[in-house]
């Protein structure tokens, strides 16, 4: 099922890697540089029902963002981070995220948890 995906992250290949790969499975993607962006961007946008956020960023972290996120609105949001340590997982879903997708991301994976919260 095809759906609006509002992808955060600081890093403009990360950007560009994961959008094309959403696009290619017929989803619609919108891409914010930073929280503060991504926060105007779905409250703007009604039609976005996942959010996938880079946990490391300048400025404000996806653990401080995510809370703030979901003050706009309540839509999952799959943390997406590098860091892969043991209770790096459990860190990103105490801060509210929905799911949780390691750097580099596996595209398999990465299509398994956006029909999980979208459906397939």
């Amino acid at each position: 099922m095809p759906a609006k995906i509002l992808l955060i992250d600081d890093e403009p290949r990360n950007l560009i890697a994961l959008s094309a790969t959403l696009r290619a499975r017929g989803h619609t993607c919108i891409s914010a540089a930073s929280a503060e962006e991504g926060m105007k961007k779905l409250a703007e946008d009604g039609d976005v029902v996942l959010i996938l956020m880079d946990m490391m960023m300048p400025e404000m972290d996806g653990y401080e963002a995510i809370p703030l996120l979901r003050g706009v609105r309540n839509v999952p949001i799959v943390a997406v981070t590098a860091r892969a340590m043991a209770g790096d997982r459990e860190s990103c879903m105490a801060a509210g995220a929905a799911d949780y997708l390691s750097k580099p991301v596996d595209v398999d994976r990465l299509v398994e948890i956006v029909e999980a919260h979208v459906g397939g």
